[in-house]
């Protein structure tokens, strides 16, 4: 059962600021993940803040059980330190059934929740676990005069979360948006693989047998296209981004570019960046082909008021390429409103 529509946008808590109706507008092409346990990282944050469009302090995997406190103590420095300017900054706080997990939350609010964009909650499984966040965050928020509501990132990395995900994204107004982590969520379905994102080489079809004796063409398949499609679909159906995880080797940058590829075509606005040069990955990828942004602007100008039917270089375009090109356009219109020179480019 869910909540009537007329209280769907009320605040859980009295004091506490007002739902956002819409997710407030951001470029966000790379979710950067830094640990902030480690003194080094932490000299190195205003460097990264201008280069990426959102820095994450990590609570959770890779971080030593017995540097969690640290760790949240430095994200809590890090984040009073620094001003963040146009750059999101998040954090990934540890599982909801972690020793962790309430300290996390408590002491981050309670010493910079007016900093803070997005709690990232790993490990959901339904709409219960984001709504258990979202009382405890409107009662944190009222507590400690918090200004602007903070919002919540679900973790899709089980086969539970899988497949409550539409649920999961109407279960509260804070959703901000949905990432794939597929690491642990081939662990839960049992997939064969140790692989942290891409592909496999055994995964994929083979030609038909022609009789002729001659070597059978392997065509290497997506293992994670159908979980993308099902997590974008969800997400666009609620007006939430979708993003894709990690991709864990950092040297084979071709196929790290692939993956992020096939995940903006599909409908991701960002994916994470886990090393330095995945950044420029994410910043190629997940920005428009300068060639579609203009072809889209040509769509735009011959269609002012997106109905009809108009030919372009012997092409075709009607209202629902206007609606493809209108993604394309607003997009690049972002970009350029951080990247000044792609925004020249793109004409802006």
């Amino acid at each position: 059962m869910r909540k009537p529509p007329k209280d769907f946008f009320k605040p859980l808590s009295i004091g506490a600021p007002a739902p956002f109706r819409e997710i407030p507008v951001a470029l966000e092409r790379m979710i950067h993940f830094f640990p902030p346990q480690s003194e080094k990282m932490r000299a190195k944050i205003p460097d990264m803040i201008g280069k990426v469009d959102v820095l994450l302090g990590n609570l959770e995997d890779a971080i030593p059980a017995d540097a969690k406190e640290q760790a949240r103590a430095g994200f809590i420095e890090v984040a009073e330190k620094h001003d963040f300017g146009s750059t999101g900054l998040w954090t990934r706080v540890n599982c909801l059934n972690s020793p962790w997990f309430l300290d996390d939350v408590t002491e981050i609010v309670s010493h910079v929740g007016n900093k803070l964009d997005v709690i990232m909650l790993p490990k959901v499984e339904g709409p219960w676990d984001i709504h258990y966040l979202d009382q405890l965050l409107a009662q944190l928020e009222s507590r400690h005069n918090i200004t602007r509501p903070i919002m919540i990132h679900a973790l899709l990395e089980t086969a539970q979360g899988v497949n409550n995900v539409e649920e999961i994204a109407a279960a509260s107004p804070r959703m901000h948006g949905m990432s794939l982590g597929p690491a642990d969520l081939a662990a839960s379905r049992g997939m064969k693989t140790t692989r942290v994102g891409g592909g496999h080489p055994f995964y994929g079809i083979i030609a038909d047998d022609q009789g002729d004796g001659g070597d059978r063409a392997f065509f290497q398949q997506d293992l994670w296209h159908f979980t993308v499609a099902r997590m974008v679909d969800a997400c666009m159906a609620y007006g939430l981004k979708a993003f894709y995880g990690p991709f864990g080797d950092f040297s084979d940058d071709a196929a790290c570019e692939a993956q992020f590829r096939n995940a903006f075509l599909m409908g991701c606005v960002g994916a994470w960046s886990l090393h330095p040069k995945q950044i420029a990955i994410a910043k190629k990828v997940f920005s428009p082909d300068v060639g579609e942004v203009l072809f889209a602007k040509r769509i735009l100008d011959a269609m002012p008021d997106g109905t009809g039917a108009v030919m372009i270089d012997g092409k075709m375009q009607d209202d629902a390429t206007w609606k493809q090109a209108r993604v394309i356009v607003d997009l690049a219109k972002i970009v350029a409103s951080k990247d000044r020179e792609l925004g020249a480019k793109y004409g802006f």
